[in-house]
């Protein structure tokens, strides 16, 4: 069964950029959010397998948008990974002890992605 990946950004490239990659070197299935909210309401309307985040986001940030997304009974056994620039090690630090699995600094390398990806999820990767 292929993996669906949700993808929260508010920058519509990065969007497009990681869609790319991920259908393309995995073979998943990526479905694309501008918002927090919107990202939300994806995750609980198409249950994804798992959800890339971005940290920085008007509105809504990544933090912010995580905790709505446990505190919601249809989206908390979904992992969360976060795409950052900030890419610090307490940053990290404070990121794992919230549950994130893995923290993704951008700019990110595209054609290694969906290796983090799996990796952090403990998925089998076979690039296509």
């Amino acid at each position: 069964m292929r993996k669906r990946i949700l993808v929260v950004d508010n920058e519509e490239y990065i969007q497009e950029v990681t869609k790319i990659c991920l259908e393309t070197v995995a073979g998943w299935d990526v479905l694309t959010a501008s918002s927090g909210l919107e990202g939300i309401q994806t995750a609980e309307l198409e249950q994804p397998d798992a959800i890339l985040l971005d940290v920085m986001m008007p509105d809504m940030d990544g933090i912010a948008t995580f905790n709505r997304l446990r505190e919601n009974p249809a989206t908390q056994h979904i992992p969360v990974m976060f795409f950052t620039a900030k890419a610090q090690v307490s940053d990290y630090q404070y990121y794992e002890e919230l549950g994130i699995k893995a923290a993704i600094a951008k700019p990110f390398e595209p054609m290694v992605l969906a290796k983090q990806v799996a990796q952090a999820l403990g998925w089998n990767f076979v690039p296509c």
